[in-house]
């Protein structure tokens, strides 16, 4: 078995440890080879430049790359279903890709073709992961593409995985005490599921148990959380971030102090008004650009906010490092891994006319994300209906919770309401 001392060593490639000169020239040869793919055979990106009054010769250095408008993520869905070849975001048919999933919105997320195209191989190997790791997988594996996304990478390093996909607590902790599994990949609050279900039925989580690493995301990480699984396994837990539509963006090394920007993709930290760059240190929107030719995302400005820190790393990584997800620029929130949109909420209870008015609040007590659906109601309604409705177009279960008298949701109140702390 590996020990967790070994683990914290290496880089996968080469590229993560380029020199300040070298990193430019990887980065703009990179964006200059993929705008030459996107302005040939993606209408999307040559109609967003002829509005701005740009042609391929305006873009001629790194430098110029913020000329071009930005591609917000939320118009996602309203441009593919557009017309032909996902609205002309394509560069492609779609018959010449890997698969081709959806998300909630819904956006569909298609996978070019080649090896670790999602680009998560150099972030599972700086979490720890090693060949021969027996890795249990509880992302999904259905329509969404997170599971076999992370799957890809393990299999590039030489790990074996468990499919297990997300629930079924009681058969997640028979497979990772019966098998030798060293390491685990979902969401961080899932594992303390796990863990807590396990002390509950008599386990030791350090006998019973050999886990060694995580790799986590799809939500917020708080410290105490991390600290206190590893703390409790005798583990690494390492998270990573990334999106359905652009693969991994950045990830955390052993050091922590940040996530690593993907040498996979070029990212920048924007005014969420004029998307310019700004200055490492100073908060902004996260707009990313992935080397993917097939689906050329260009300047996709994710309605993230985050901060780029560009001080040398103990890990020996040179790309700047993100301070982890600071909050949202609009008003969507992301909840165990899925975005909430206002606009899907509304649809679902437009068909419950009982419903006066509503809000979603969003809070994480002890860690754990917590969604809750306040109701005005004009009359009796089938709840259980309602919250099989919310989560058929959501895919999320909430809670609700009924206004009584000197409650009611106020007109003109914010349908969402985000109250989780993070520390």
């Amino acid at each position: 078995m590996t020990l967790l001392s070994e683990r914290m060593n290496g880089h996968w490639s080469a590229l993560e440890t380029l020199g300040a000169q070298e990193r430019v020239a990887h980065v703009w040869g990179r964006l200059e080879r993929l705008l030459e793919t996107a302005w040939e055979h993606s209408a999307e990106l040559r109609e967003r430049m002829d509005g701005a009054g740009l042609t391929l010769s305006d873009i001629g250095a790194l430098d110029d790359w913020a000329r071009i408008p930005v591609l917000r993520k939320k118009d996602l869905v309203a441009l593919q279903s557009r017309g032909p070849r996902l609205g002309g975001l394509l560069a492609c048919e779609l018959g010449d890709l890997a698969r081709i999933y959806q998300s909630p919105g819904p956006i569909l997320d298609p996978e070019g073709s080649g090896p670790d195209y999602w680009g998560w191989t150099e972030g599972f190997h700086a979490a720890g992961f090693r060949r021969r790791d027996v890795v249990q997988m509880t992302f999904s594996y259905h329509l969404t593409p997170a599971g076999l996304m992370l799957e890809q990478p393990l299999r590039a390093i030489g790990c074996a995985v468990i499919p297990a996909g997300p629930g079924n607590t009681d058969k997640q902790i028979e497979l990772l005490t019966t098998l030798p599994v060293t390491g685990f990949v979902g969401m961080a609050s899932y594992l303390r599921v796990i863990a807590d279900k396990a002390v509950a039925q008599g386990l030791d989580l350090r006998r019973d148990f050999k886990l060694q690493v995580a790799f986590v995301a799809a939500e917020r990480l708080p410290e105490s959380l991390r600290q206190g699984l590893e703390a409790d396994f005798g583990m690494l837990v390492r998270q990573g971030y990334g999106t359905a539509e652009l693969g991994c963006v950045a990830y955390e090394c052993p050091a922590l102090g940040g996530m690593h920007v993907a040498s996979r993709c070029h990212v920048e930290i924007c005014d969420p008004q004029t998307h310019q760059p700004l200055p490492p240190g100073e908060v902004g929107e996260v707009v990313v650009t992935p080397f993917t030719d097939a689906y050329p995302l260009v300047r996709l400005a994710t309605g993230d906010l985050s901060r780029l820190v560009a001080e040398p790393c103990a890990c020996g990584r040179t790309s700047p490092r993100l301070t982890g997800i600071l909050g949202r620029v609009d008003d969507t929130a992301k909840v165990k891994g899925q975005f909430v949109y206002p606009a899907q909420v509304a649809g679902v209870l437009a068909g419950f006319p009982a419903v006066a008015a509503w809000q979603v609040v969003v809070t994480n007590p002890g860690g754990r994300d917590r969604l809750a659906l306040r109701l005005d109601m004009r009359a009796e309604v089938d709840r259980e209906a309602l919250v099989r409705a919310f989560q058929d177009v959501i895919k999320l279960r909430p809670e609700l919770e009924i206004a009584g008298p000197g409650q009611a949701i106020e007109p003109g109140a914010p349908p969402l309401v985000d109250r989780r702390t993070f520390g």
